[in-house]
């Protein structure tokens, strides 16, 4: 064993790591896949009519591309499907995988100037469906123009903090950028649609970056400092306007309800003749006529009832208790002192 390889083998280890985002991936190079890939393998994606006239023009390019890295792509016009094979010089498992997320992103609207990024080993890419997050249709629409924000800018936000490319389009938001940007960008979309402003985690990003910097602050918590979300529109269930009283619990069943027969027993209907039933029924009608009867009578009756009358009235008394509390040596006080103002005028 040479000393290079020595070496290489003390470096790689399998014990547990604290921060695994600080591992750098080991670069996979021709050498270490001499014989190349057996078998070949194919991906295939559909993409939208109106896709049809940039992939076109661009498609010389995606395979010179794809070409580095000894691939091939196919651009079917008539299905509407873009391909992509490997070849025998093709030696990296896992390019083709990544030749699959470029022709699905590009599929998606993302321009190719971005999508070829996916082709790199440190990048990848995370297709997030929002259609289903949301089932009434125009608090879809609202709260994916939450997530664009006004002129774009909190979509420009995100993309700064995260290092990610992102882009809005119909039911779903691709993503593309570093993974540990990929999974900060898949929990503020998926928050989002859940009715938690974006501008909560862009705060929280933000508070982590300074943070990070901090040497004092490496080994604490942070989540004293991450903003907390309190949800004030939780819409409390409408009660009833009427509510029955529970009863109390018995282990035992209720009882049986009586049936006709039973009935007809206890009140001793039941031996009674055909002749007797009709005439006991018909007595139980009068009586209700006549209960009748009486109660409209009296609706009618009411109209000609003499309003009752009150009685003396009180008012002719006001006057000499109005006298009794009047000060009269206070009057012709005021009186006098006016008669003197006149004089002496």
């Amino acid at each position: 064993m040479s000393e290079s390889e020595h070496e290489e083998n003390e470096k790689i280890s399998t014990e547990p790591v604290d921060n695994a985002w600080s591992l750098k991936i080991p670069e996979f190079k021709p050498e270490d896949n001499p014989n190349g890939m057996v078998e070949e393998s194919s991906f295939a994606t559909l993409f939208p009519k109106y896709r049809e006239k940039y992939l076109n023009e661009i498609w010389p390019l995606v395979r010179e591309c794809l070409s580095e890295h000894h691939l091939k792509a196919e651009l079917d016009l008539v299905e509407g499907s873009m391909v992509v094979k490997t070849t025998r010089k093709t030696w990296d498992p896992y390019i083709v995988i990544k030749a699959r997320d470029m022709i699905k992103l590009m599929a998606r609207s993302v321009p190719f100037e971005q999508a070829r990024r996916v082709l790199q080993d440190e990048i990848g890419c995370d297709i997030i469906k929002i259609g289903s997050l949301v089932h009434k249709k125009d608090k879809f629409v609202k709260r994916r123009q939450r997530l664009i924000g006004p002129n774009g800018a909190t979509l420009k936000s995100i993309e700064l903090l995260t290092d990610c490319y992102v882009l809005v389009q119909g039911n779903t938001v691709a993503a593309l950028g570093p993974y540990k940007g990929l999974q900060q960008v898949r929990d503020i979309v998926i928050d989002t649609m859940n009715n938690v402003h974006p501008i909560y985690n862009i705060k929280a990003l933000m508070i982590k970056r300074e943070l990070m910097n901090d040497p004092k602050l490496a080994n604490e918590d942070w989540s004293r400092f991450l903003p907390k979300f309190k949800n004030k529109n939780i819409s409390k269930r409408k009660q009833p306007k009427n509510k029955k009283p529970k009863k109390e619990y018995t282990p035992f069943p209720p009882a049986q309800a009586e049936s006709k027969v039973d009935k007809q027993l206890a009140s001793g209907e039941y031996f009674l003749s055909k002749e007797q039933k009709q005439a006991r029924k018909q007595q139980e009608r009068n009586t209700k006529q006549s209960e009748a009867a009486k109660k409209q009578e009296e609706r009618r009756n009411q109209d000609f009832v003499p309003p009752t009358e009150d009685g003396p009235s009180t008012s002719r008394k006001r006057p000499a208790e109005d006298s009794k509390k009047l000060d009269v040596k206070a009057i012709k006080a005021k009186v006098a002192k006016a008669n003197k103002k006149l004089r002496s005028l």
